[in-house]
């Protein structure tokens, strides 16, 4: 059993008999979103990191989405996630990057971890606790192995590395790290070790200084001899395919679709009130111009585009994930399938919506540009999520597979080849 001494949250909420329905979770978390949309300008502005807007989402359990009913979750599907981590994108396009890690945690025991080992797990997320990620190396480390390592200490573990982009982990309780464990035959393999954030050895830095998702606190995470008991360490198989790079990806995805819904708002909301007109524009006011209708219709396309695709990945992750809950194999056709597809969606987002975060400039010249409105994030956001898994990767892959029958790229590594 993992240690909770940690934690101290209310104990979860029975576990109603049916999971909710759609219209049932936007009513629960939709006043969760205007309440962190309200201030999102400001925190920007400031770089008032999200504590107060994760505790929110906390009080209602929304990290509790996809635990099971069985252990006091929520119960709610994938596609159910998705719509709502797109509405989430659109108040605060931080918010479901930070969150990414606890989701991806769940999703991972879901479908890579021993059933038998999820129970303590799936009951902190039922009770409020957020598991964050220390996965990422700095440096030329080759892209076969981690510099982070598990050593043997009588029966329990020793935990050293330093990690980056380690999103989310400075709002976590507990974190999700990746190493190799030296094992006493000479052998190493990669594992997750979880750990409590306040461990004796856990030290996490805000020194994320990229320009876009300025509070998500992608910054760097160390671990000097933590201790980690023999039942928090779990063993996932790297070399099959799996829906969790899919799951990973399609987060990004859905906060890019919610940015693009974004942009709709902020150039709505911009141009509504004006008065202001260029002599030479073709309207009395800015929103009876013909030439700003088009651009905000534009905008609107971008992100009805956007949402459906992402809506679409979401559907086959479903699928997926309801072959499981049959206790069905899962088609490796159908593996394949999603991971392309969602390799499709980012190579068909992502320029979409950069271009749309320009474009939303085109609607009022120099006075778009205050810093107090700050409509510069949506492409300096979307422009950073864009960077994560590079994008021109994406579509090779899907050409290389229509070429040649190549399989999928599923886990994926940074790192120095050996020569």
């Amino acid at each position: 059993m993992p240690s909770t001494q940690e934690t101290t949250r209310p104990a979860a909420h029975v576990a109603s008999a049916q999971a909710p329905s759609s219209q049932q979770l936007f009513d629960r978390f939709r006043r969760v979103f205007a309440r962190i949309a309200e201030h999102a300008t400001r925190r920007e502005i400031e770089r008032e990191l999200a504590y107060e807007p994760v505790a929110w989402l906390n009080a209602e359990r929304f990290g509790a989405l996809r635990v099971p009913l069985a252990h006091g979750g929520i119960g709610a599907s994938v596609e159910q996630l998705y719509d709502l981590l797109i509405e989430l994108g659109e108040a605060d396009s931080n918010l479901p990057q930070i969150l990414r890690a606890h989701f991806g945690f769940i999703e991972r025991l879901l479908a890579e971890i021993d059933p038998a080992l999820h129970g303590p797990w799936m009951r902190l997320a039922a009770e409020g606790v957020v598991f964050g990620n220390a996965t990422t190396e700095l440096g030329d480390g080759a892209i076969t192995t981690m510099q982070t390592t598990l050593k043997r200490d009588g029966d329990a573990w020793l935990l050293d590395g330093d990690k980056y982009y380690s999103t989310g982990t400075l709002y976590a309780d507990w974190i999700s790290v990746s190493a190799q464990r030296l094992n006493d035959d000479g052998s190493s393999e990669r594992v997750i070790a979880l750990v409590p954030a306040e461990a004796k050895g856990v030290e996490r830095v805000d020194d994320w200084r990229g320009f876009g998702q300025r509070l998500t606190a992608s910054g760097t995470t160390r671990f000097r001899q933590v201790r980690v008991k023999a039942e928090n360490v779990l063993l996932y198989v790297r070399d099959q395919p799996t829906p969790l790079t899919a799951h990973f990806q399609l987060t990004h995805l859905a906060t890019l679709a919610g940015i693009a819904r974004a942009i709709v708002r902020d150039a709505v909301a911009f141009v509504q009130p004006r008065k202001r007109v260029y002599s030479h524009g073709s309207g009395s006011t800015p929103r009876e111009d013909p030439l700003v209708q088009q651009v905000i219709g534009q905008l609107a396309s971008t992100a009805f585009i956007a949402t459906a695709t992402v809506q679409a990945v979401a559907r086959g992750l479903g699928e997926i994930d309801r072959f499981r809950v049959r206790g069905e194999i899962v088609p490796q056709s159908l593996l394949f399938e999603v991971e392309l597809n969602t390799a499709k969606a980012q190579a068909g987002i992502v320029d979409a919506v950069l271009q749309a975060g320009t474009r939303l400039f085109d609607i009022g010249g120099a006075s778009a540009l205050q810093e107090d409105r700050r409509l510069d994030r949506h492409w300096r956001n979307a422009r950073t999520l864009a960077s994560h898994n590079p994008t021109i990767y994406k579509g090779r892959v899907v050409g290389d597979h229509l070429l040649n029958g190549a399989r999928p790229t599923f886990y994926w590594a940074v790192g120095a080849i050996a020569s």
